[in-house]
């Protein structure tokens, strides 16, 4: 498979981008004007530097306002076009895009812009170039690749075809499968974009709010499906226009584009066989079953601290490694590992960050299988020395310089907690009524949100939801959920723009960890805050105003609403069910704690709570003389 990205779709010099691009895996490039343009080197040393890179130029583009314009603006469209082929020349590339016309003089007319481009053909042909032409989805006359088609198919010349583009044709809400009905090909290139779903003027939407495929709301998939259809085996290639890609990080937004299209092309082929693609070996996305632990990195003093508030919350210390600084903090399923090695990942995370997660442990259906997509999807691997009697569990490099370890049911990875650990003696699991962990909250830089959701999405059989804004009294939290079909394995990915609100201050303090906060699952709210309650923990304090407002807003059965104020419990309700929180206050490090109940289906996350939840937490930080960002 031919894989190709413009350089328009990430930030930093020519040079900087062809070197991320070739580092991605990218076999090729399409080289937009305007960096070429940019750049200081002439034609010639910018093929060959990019040559040097192992990439080829499979486009030079844009070429607008071509076809149907009236003397004598066409002679001079002509004129600009030899320049262009001569320029194409000796930079090394046979392919140039028209895009279609939004000159206010063109005339419009399919039999006309077909005659052009014949002509212009003839003048390709003689210069050994081809030419692809494009409907923009915003064009004058030309908005549709049905017609975009229409004209080269009357155009009839070998050196003229069309290029498809999935944003000009779903941005506009056009079918893609009338793409099965043109041959093969008479394709010369095929362009992805993805994009959220706005209801916005379209060139503003393509310039500005294009995405990588997988990260939008676009049916790229189907699209891609129609054109394997038609035979078509060229490059596939990516051109995005993102303000947040253009500020970005480039090897971060080259490896999301390549991720990106080596998945949408193995969804495409479980769908229906795809001829003519050499295609890389991947298993199929991995069925995660939920998480089997979350690892603090702790030293010092912190250690006592961070046990002494585990404790609080229901956890009894179960086991230790036989050979590390390690314990095992367990109640229900749920399983809290205290890292207190002073070399390795631990010891590094600790020195960064500080009392931080430094590892999340997942459970999948196979290690091998995870850790063999992942490699294909361009992850980082993760090993470190095993000690004898350790077993070698798989792992990648995750958020903010974390470990992802897999615990694969098919390689026995569970029995870790039997061969590297032992028991405590006389330790006994607390019956507090909680099962499991419900789901993790990631905070990140809102920058990372769209690379990280594509991360889990590419990697894990999971779903992601539509973003929304979450409300901090000193500003806005973009906030996504990704989960799998039964709720087993759920992340909320939080991204902070500034560092004023809590979560962009946890960034802050931490010096970007992880994991802000841990949710576990419990059978009965009330079970379990009478029983933490008991051990000592001190809830989150609700404002009596959110309990008033739950009243005017629920009707509740007698004596519950009073219940869940007498506890700081939190409510929320939806067409499915009900959910009850509770909230732990912050631990070393800024990471706290939450208790939920999901009672017949709720399948949220109590979003209508979070600035209420913030709010309590701000001021909690204002009374205990912390200062709040």
């Amino acid at each position: 498979m031919k894989t190709s990205i413009a350089t328009v779709s990430i930030s930093g010099s020519l040079p900087e981008k062809l070197d991320a691009i070739a580092k991605a895996g990218f076999s090729g490039i399409e080289i937009f004007e305007q960096d070429f343009i940019a750049h200081d080197g002439g034609p010639r040393d910018v093929g060959r530097m990019i040559r040097d890179h192992g990439l080829d130029i499979t486009l030079f583009q844009p070429f607008r306002d071509f076809e149907c314009l009236p003397e004598p603006e066409r002679t001079k469209a002509f004129d600009r076009a030899r320049r262009k082929f001569e320029l194409m020349n000796e930079l090394g590339t046979d392919l140039i895009l028209i895009c279609s016309s939004c000159h206010p003089r063109s005339l419009g007319g399919i039999d006309r812009a077909a005659d052009d481009l014949a002509q212009l053909g003839d003048l390709a042909k003689s210069m050994g170039v081809r030419v692809g032409f494009e409907a923009l989805a915003w064009g004058r006359h030309v908005n549709d690749h049905r017609d975009a088609w229409e004209i080269v198919r009357r155009a009839d010349h070998d050196q003229v075809g069309i290029i498809l583009d999935s944003f000009h044709t779903l941005g506009r809400g056009i079918d893609p499968e009338s793409i099965r009905s043109i041959p093969g090909d008479k394709i010369f290139f095929v362009q992805l974009a993805d994009a959220p779903k706005i209801d916005m003027d379209l060139l503003y939407w393509s310039r500005h709010f294009r995405n990588m495929p997988g990260e939008g709301d676009l049916d790229v998939q189907r699209f891609m499906q129609a054109v394997c259809a038609t035979g078509y085996t060229g490059p596939i290639s990516l051109e995005i226009f993102n303000d947040q890609f253009r500020g970005g990080n480039p090897r971060t937004i080259a490896q999301d584009g390549y991720r990106s299209l080596v998945a949408l092309m193995d969804d495409v082929s479980r769908v229906e066989p795809v001829k003519g693609f050499d295609l890389p070996t991947i298993p199929e996305r991995v069925a995660t079953d939920g998480v089997s632990f979350v690892e603090f990195a702790v030293q010092g003093a912190e250690v006592a601290n961070l046990s002494e508030f585990l404790t609080t919350l229901g956890f009894t210390k179960a086991a230790r490694h036989r050979n590390k600084a390690l314990e095992l903090w367990q109640q229900g399923d749920a399983r809290i590992v205290l890292n207190c090695e002073t070399e390795g990942h631990a010891a590094h995370a600790w020195n960064a960050r500080g009392t931080s997660v430094c590892d999340i442990g997942l459970k999948v259906a196979s290690a091998e299988d995870t850790v063999a997509r992942a490699t294909v999807l361009g992850a980082d691997m993760f090993e470190q020395p095993l000690a004898p009697g350790e077993m070698k569990l798989p792992a990648i490099r995750g958020l903010g310089g974390s470990v992802l370890h897999f615990i694969g049911d098919a390689e026995g990875g569970a029995r870790v907690w039997d061969v590297e650990f032992e028991p405590v003696e006389n330790a006994s699991l607390a019956d507090t009524g909680v099962q499991a962990i419900d789901h993790l909250a990631q905070t990140m830089s809102y920058d990372e949100m769209l690379s990280w959701a594509l991360f889990y999405g590419t990697l894990f059989d999971m779903k992601k939801s539509p973003m929304v804004d979450v409300i901090d009294p000193d500003g806005l939290v973009r906030s996504q959920v990704v989960e799998n079909d039964d709720g087993s394995f759920r992340l909320t990915l939080n991204g902070a723009e500034t560092h004023r609100t809590l979560a962009g201050e946890f960034l802050a303090r931490s010096f970007g960890a992880s994991v802000q906060h841990i949710a576990l699952r419990s059978d009965d709210i009330f079970r379990t805050v009478e029983a933490l309650e008991a051990r000592g923990f001190e809830a989150l304090q609700m404002s009596e105003n959110y309990y008033s407002d739950l009243a005017a807003r629920f009707d509740f059965p007698p004596g519950l609403m009073e219940r869940m104020q007498a506890h700081n419990i939190l409510f929320d309700r939806d067409d499915r069910g009900e959910f009850f929180q509770v909230f732990s206050q912050r631990v070393a490090g800024g990471v706290f704690f939450e208790f939920v109940q999901r009672a017949n289906g709720y399948r949220g996350f109590g979003g209508p709570n979070a600035p209420f939840r913030i709010a309590a937490q701000k001021r909690l930080g204002r009374t205990k003389g912390m200062p709040e960002h």
